[in-house]
């Protein structure tokens, strides 16, 4: 007899902890400049319930939540963002939080890209020997990136620079890379930050406004997916909107400096 109680007992915690999930894709940045180690456990403790994470491009986030594959995005490439719900696939999108794109380079910036102007910069690389890697993954910096290029009037890789490299990596082996061989590299302040092999890397270009990164939060629409968990998403859409998790987004720091600022509406 004990042993069967012990038997449903089990079955019984199994499907509730089951219930009290849901899977969140989202990005390489989210997770390399350490938020997510401080926001998912805080909202696992609000809510109970549990956040497994699945981190990726935002480009392939997207994808993966086109298929149902997860339950809740949160990405940063706010076009894509809005067309992922245009055409269905996400219930509604919201603003979350910010933080900015920085070009980071070598100290003695062979190139001349410093000051505060992205699309000088880049054409600047473009003209010179200097190594610059792109994500090269539809990232949501990948696609900044691809804009910036394109205000430059630049579209195609011919244009972009002899030492135009794309790794198809997330933003630690990006930065890794640059650190490696003295390249430049976009990236977001947030991951920059917590990021600690810099070598002989530093901040060249920053304070342009089109630099602004701008993330958002989207459950995945169960008329299209009706397996997504869809009162898991919704807690966890509220929660981060909330002054709860912009609280906790805003009391993420590292040296005393935010990474991101909450901006829900």
């Amino acid at each position: 007899m004990k042993k069967m109680i012990l038997v449903a007992s089990l079955w019984f915690c199994a499907i509730s902890c089951y219930a009290q999930s849901l899977i969140l894709a989202t990005t390489t940045t989210t997770e390399q400049s350490g938020l997510l180690d401080k926001l998912l456990p805080a909202f696992t403790k609000d809510t109970g319930i549990a956040v497994k994470p699945v981190i990726m491009g935002t480009g392939q986030v997207l994808d993966a939540a086109r298929r149902g594959d997860v339950d809740v995005v949160l990405s940063h490439d706010r076009a894509s963002e809005e067309k992922f719900v245009a055409d269905g696939f996400g219930v509604r999108r919201f603003d979350v939080m910010y933080n900015d794109f920085i070009l980071i380079g070598p100290v003695d910036d062979p190139a001349k890209t410093a000051g505060h102007d992205i699309v000088k910069a880049l054409l600047a690389l473009a003209r010179s020997n200097a190594t610059f890697f792109s994500r090269g993954d539809k990232s949501g910096t990948h696609l900044a990136e691809l804009r910036y290029w394109q205000m430059g009037g630049v579209s195609d890789k011919i244009g972009r620079g002899v030492n135009y490299k794309e790794c198809g990596c997330g933003v630690g082996q990006a930065l890794n890379f640059a650190a490696a061989t003295d390249a430049y590299v976009l990236a977001d302040r947030g991951s920059w930050l917590n990021f600690k092999n810099r070598q002989r890397l530093k901040i060249l270009v920053e304070g342009d406004t089109r630099l602004f990164n701008q993330y958002g939060v989207t459950a995945v629409n169960p008329k299209k997916h009706s397996h997504v968990k869809v009162r898991e998403s919704k807690a966890f859409v509220d929660w981060v909107i909330s002054l709860r998790g912009q609280a906790a987004i805003n009391a993420y720091k590292i040296n005393g400096e935010q990474l991101f600022f909450a901006n829900a509406k």
